[in-house]
């Protein structure tokens, strides 16, 4: 599924940047230091998150056309298993060190190199692609009927009457299926066939034990 990033309510705004809004914001400090290596005698660098904190807000992924009309709400988006984020902020704070710290750390065998501060976000407007499971809510189910119902009232007289005999999922094809032990007539062939398993009647969600074919006259 791809999109751009669209808040629902509020956005979060950057601690650093003017005008920089997002959904998805992290601040990261990270502590730099060189470490001594007794079986090497050198010294390594060594890096080490000391603080990390993520806020988010609800946000949808959009069509990048405008007017398009749709919405999908991505749902835990700290779950995903890759997050791109882009870094809107970074600076270093370099440790400032006296004549006997030095001595200390040399005894101690760790020299602090300073503190990272980074902040990431994933803008508002941000184009995103996403996988994982697509979810009708019962909110969008209501719509979806509504949308049907207007439709049917918004016709002509003349195809009202199609529209009575034709399939309540893909809206075009007849109604072809008796499913039992239900008794409703809702969908085509087509679309019965394209039901997941285990199949359930649209109108009902009745589990279809049998399907018998409906043949018009």
């Amino acid at each position: 599924l791809a999109g751009v990033v669209r808040s629902v309510k509020e956005t979060l705004s950057s601690q650093f940047v003017e005008n920089c809004k997002g959904v998805v914001q992290r601040l990261t400090l990270q502590e730099h230091k060189m470490v001594w290596n007794r079986t090497t005698h050198l010294w390594n660098d060594y890096e080490k998150i000391i603080h990390q904190r993520t806020n988010t807000t609800p946000f949808d992924l959009v069509p990048q056309e405008a007017g398009a009309g749709m919405a999908v709400r991505v749902m835990k988006p700290l779950e995903a298993a890759e997050l791109s984020l882009e870094t809107v902020y970074e600076k270093f704070h370099p440790s400032v060190q006296s004549f006997t710290d030095v001595i200390g750390h040399y005894i101690s065998g760790e020299r602090p190199k300073g503190i990272q501060e980074t902040e990431q976000m994933l803008k508002v407007g941000t184009a995103l692609t996403g996988g994982g499971e697509l979810v009708l809510d019962n909110a969008t189910i209501d719509e979806f009927r509504q949308a049907q119902e207007r439709l049917l009232h918004e016709t002509s007289a003349e195809g009202s009457e199609t529209l009575k005999n034709a399939c309540v999922v893909c809206l075009s094809a007849p109604k072809s299926c008796v499913f039992l032990e239900c008794g409703h007539v809702c969908s085509c062939s087509e679309c019965y066939q394209a039901l997941p398993e285990p199949k359930k009647c649209p109108m009902c969600r009745q589990s279809i034990s049998r399907v018998v074919p409906l043949y018009n006259s």
